[in-house]
């Protein structure tokens, strides 16, 4: 049997999972990791965590299934994108902790380039916006703030790198700097219309081309694991950003095919074939995957917060133990209140990306308890999934952005949260037999890369439905708490 090794890196845990050679999985290992708040809206990682919890959940997951080195065919990483780590060329030793997707630290950085007028020229070249969001600030900020840290760059000293960067350094001893086209596309700084950095923007920001890693395409080389991590070394073969592997693992590989994932936040992301749509709705446009150097785009709607406004009843409210008890609090909810959660605790995202506005709670009233709080929250998700898919039928000209959504991730195991995905948003929701997307994406392109498993056609052939949820809600009904849903989101805007 041959196998293949997934790293999952994600923004709370990161996993290891391996697939055998049907692509099923053979062993799981998980490991949480803590999270760093040094300040309102900064968010931080110890890339010493990343790095730990990656070589034990991997080794973890290879004894489980008693196996050896030798019997894995390749390694598949994703990887939570835009999260940017500096480290030293020499040492490997980070600079400063890893600056986490979710940070709003660099707002002032881009207030500043969007009031110079650059904002147009960075999104006709890389699809994306002037947001805290990307790396490419978080890389000035860290040059600005860091002793030495522009001259040393400007040697050569100093590497920057997403996650995926980071890991492959790590695993292949320091012999190979690179990513992927799919994470470069996440950094601000890569013109995914041409293929290459942009010196422009760069310059811009004050970045040295010197510091930023090959980039290569989804499935490749990327060198080898070095033989003393795993008794014997092992070839990283694929690599995507999480979000663009969970496209990969749910066969979105048609134009007009959708996935929106549930996690820690949500990203909907819409295959648009060879055009790179240019969003008039403040959609992302951006790499869904490249394959034998052919770039196939995609439309991307992100918001912040998902999964994590559930983490915030049970760590912050503290009126959950559990993710899994908000479906049965949210099914006993009164019907006649119409509590409505804005989870804007680092801002909101897609369509608005306004990172200044904090989160807020409206129609509160004295019987309001955790059951509409658990309802408020799960509905939320659906609400700003609703956002993005009219962002998106409006970015079409109204045209049809795939009959079903295919839906992964944490949350889209509730069945109530789904059934009201459906309803909201008027369109048919399908949840795949296997839930892993995004290992099962990273997995894919380092099988297929390895030859170990099928085309893409051969993959998309196999991938199947676990539910089907067909909307139920009346027409008027649904309109009318979208209607209140906006009302909510204008009024946390202060518009």
């Amino acid at each position: 049997m041959t196998y293949i090794l997934a790293i999952d890196q994600g923004t709370t845990s990161t996993r290891a999972i391996l697939f055998d050679g049907s692509l099923k999985v053979a062993a799981l290992a998980q490991e949480e990791f803590p999270q760093h708040y040094p300040a309102s809206g900064w968010v931080e990682h110890d890339p010493a965590d990343l790095w730990a919890t990656t070589t034990a959940t991997a080794w973890a997951a290879i004894e489980r299934a008693g196996i050896t080195a030798g019997d894995i065919a390749g390694i598949g990483i994703t990887n939570q994108r835009e999260t940017t780590i500096l480290w030293d060329r020499a040492t490997g030793v980070p600079l400063h902790n890893a600056i986490v997707w979710q940070d709003r630290r660099t707002a002032a950085i881009c207030d500043e380039l969007r009031e110079a007028g650059h904002e147009p020229m960075v999104t006709e070249r890389t699809g994306l916006l002037l947001d805290p969001y990307f790396s490419g600030t978080k890389v000035k900020w860290l040059l600005d703030n860091i002793e030495g840290a522009h001259a040393r760059a400007e040697r050569g000293e100093i590497l920057f790198g997403t996650v995926d960067s980071f890991l492959i350094w790590k695993l292949t001893g320091g012999r190979v700097h690179a990513t992927d086209a799919t994470n470069a596309a996440r950094t601000l700084l890569y013109n995914i219309r041409d293929g290459r950095w942009d010196e422009e923007i760069c310059r811009l920001l004050g970045i040295p081309l010197a510091m930023l890693p090959e980039v290569k395409d989804c499935a490749a080389e990327f060198g080898a694991t070095h033989a003393e991590l795993f008794g014997g070394e092992i070839p990283i073969l694929g690599v995507a950003g999480d979000q663009q592997a969970a496209t990969v693992g749910q066969a979105c590989f048609a134009p007009g095919m959708m996935k929106s994932t549930y996690g820690t936040g949500c990203f909907a992301l819409l295959n648009t074939g060879d055009t790179l749509v240019q969003s008039r709705n403040r959609l992302l446009g951006t790499i869904a995957f490249q394959l034998n150097g052919k770039p196939t785009y995609a439309l991307e709607g992100s918001i912040f917060i998902a999964g994590a406004v559930v983490q915030w009843l049970r760590d912050g409210l503290k009126i959950i133990r559990a993710a899994p008890e908000t479906q049965g609090l949210a099914e006993t909810a009164d019907p006649n209140q119409n509590v409505i959660i804005v989870p804007a605790f680092t801002g909101l995202g897609a369509p608005y990306w306004r990172p200044e506005c904090r989160g807020a709670v409206f129609g509160l009233t004295r019987n309001s308890g955790p059951a509409e709080f658990a309802r408020a929250a799960l509905e939320s998700v659906g609400f700003q999934s609703r956002d993005l898919i009219e962002a998106m039928r409006a970015d079409l000209r109204g045209a049809e952005t795939g009959a079903t959504l295919r839906v992964d991730g944490g949350m889209s195991a509730s069945d109530w949260t789904m059934q009201f995905l459906a309803d909201i948003t008027g369109a048919p929701v399908d949840r795949p037999k296997v839930l892993e997307t995004t290992a099962l994406g990273a997995a894919w392109l380092a099988g297929m890369q390895a030859g170990v498993y099928p085309d893409a056609d051969g993959f998309a052939a196999g991938w199947a439905v676990e539910r089907h949820f067909e909307p139920r809600m009346e027409t008027g009904l649904r309109e009318e708490k979208y209607a209140a849903w906006k009302r909510a989101v204008r009024a946390t805007l202060g518009a």
